[in-house]
């Protein structure tokens, strides 16, 4: 009898969720400097990070840690506000692990694998006989179920998530050689020549950063890799590679799991990690039809629910008429007298009269000065933009004063509006 014909309900509630939310994202420019990549704002309330634990959460895992590092007071301070409705009387957990220095005084995380091992003893207390580990960064959604449901059924000692990808996007991950059962044969880190799938010579098999363990089993490799004063203690280029070589290591393919409604079509998987990979995930939400449908109520992305106001749009004259077309307005958003067209509001933002916004995600409590005119642009938290500020119409112009992505994409900060006020004074 399978481990799985013998256990009385969904695996799930046997698992822990261990998301590694440490990264800083530096390919994110000055949208870092204060927040470390998960905690960065997306799709008009929520962060990065809430994807992998609403996909947790609404797979039955009750059971979350997340391991946290770069600038984590941001990302802290949204978990304690949005993710604090675990009870430990319903034998559920929800432990925010900062680096410590729990093993040393002198050393903090050095690779995502030694994340997990400083924490192990927290970890084996709650006794969880599965580990799911997660990276904190991507936007997607995922039933880990089937994933736990596949590697009990094949009695692998880990199974990887993966992605189908193109030979070209392949360089820039972690690529499985596999057999036709799926077993990985061999695992190259960001190779130049990736190996091509079994039957799909256009296609290759990505890493996901999402892994599976037999508790007991994690443990044994964790403590084995802390030992080996040549290993780097990361997953990808330790860990995984290893359990290839010696053990059996299985891919899942993400196709088998993607959650999606009626009106998704494709298996959804981003990976923001540029402004340019950004700004198009957050726009593309705009579409009548987008990729990701952030609508479905059987797979609700949970968050810090802030309490406002509704959105608002006022005035309604000839060249001073508050609207908006394909676009997404959060609540507490005032549009006064400005007009709006396939953008994206997060909450409280106020635009101003005679403002014509286009392409733009704007973070929560900017606001738009009259008159300003801004297309393709990312405007950071609580930034006021002056009063008839152009951006988004002269390239040369853009890249002297604002970060510009190699897409045309300006980024807009607080400390960049403030040195053109010093350069104007």
């Amino acid at each position: 009898m399978s481990e799985r014909a013998s256990t009385s309900g969904p695996l799930s509630r046997s698992a822990m969720a261990y998301v590694l939310a440490g990264g800083r994202g530096s390919r994110l420019m000055e949208l870092t400097d204060r927040r470390a990549k998960p905690a960065v704002y997306f799709g008009g309330k929520s962060r990065i990070i809430d994807f992998a634990l609403s996909n947790a959460v609404n797979s039955g895992i009750r059971r979350i840690a997340i391991a946290t590092q770069y600038k984590a007071h941001s990302l802290i301070r949204h978990l304690q506000h949005g993710w604090n409705f675990f009870r430990t009387e319903r034998n559920e957990s929800f432990d925010v692990l900062p680096a410590s220095q729990r093993v040393s005084e002198d050393r903090w995380y050095v690779g995502t694998a030694d994340a997990v091992y400083q924490n192990l003893d927290i970890i084996q207390d709650y006794e969880p006989k599965y580990i799911i580990l997660l990276a904190g960064d991507h936007i997607y959604k995922m039933d880990y179920e089937q994933m736990l449901q596949q590697h009990v059924e094949q009695g692998a000692d880990v199974t990887v998530g993966c992605l189908e990808v193109t030979k070209k996007e392949a360089t820039g991950f972690g690529v499985m050689h596999v057999d036709a059962t799926d077993r990985i044969l061999e695992f190259y880190e960001k190779p130049k020549k990736p190996p091509t799938m079994p039957g799909k010579p256009d296609k290759c098999l990505a890493s996901m950063g999402i892994y599976v363990f037999n508790t007991d089993f994690l443990a044994d490799q964790l403590n084995r890799d802390a030992e080996d004063v040549n290993s780097s203690h990361d997953f990808g280029k330790d860990i995984i590679p290893y359990i290839v070589k010696h053990g059996k290591a299985v891919a899942h393919h993400f196709s088998r799991s993607c959650v999606r409604s009626e009106h998704e079509t494709t298996a959804y998987w981003r990976d923001v990690g540029t402004l340019d990979a950004y700004w198009a995930a957050n726009i593309d939400l705009t579409d009548v039809v987008p990729e990701l449908d952030l609508y479905d109520r059987n797979w609700p992305i949970w968050t810090y629910g802030e309490i406002t106001p509704p959105a608002k749009f006022v005035h309604d004259e000839d060249g001073r008429r508050g609207y908006a077309v394909s676009s997404l307005v959060s609540g507490g958003c005032i549009v006064s007298g400005a007009r709006l067209k396939r953008s994206l509001l997060f909450t409280g933002v106020h635009a101003h009269s005679y403002a014509q916004i286009e392409g733009a995600v704007i973070m929560p409590y900017a606001e738009v000065g009259r008159h300003a005119r801004l297309k393709n642009v990312i405007v950071d938290r609580g930034v006021r933009i002056p009063e008839g500020l152009v951006v988004g119409e002269d390239p040369e112009l853009d890249a002297r004063r604002f970060r510009r992505s190699e897409n045309g994409i300006c980024l807009i900060t607080e400390r960049m509006i403030a040195g053109l006020r010093s350069r104007a004074g």
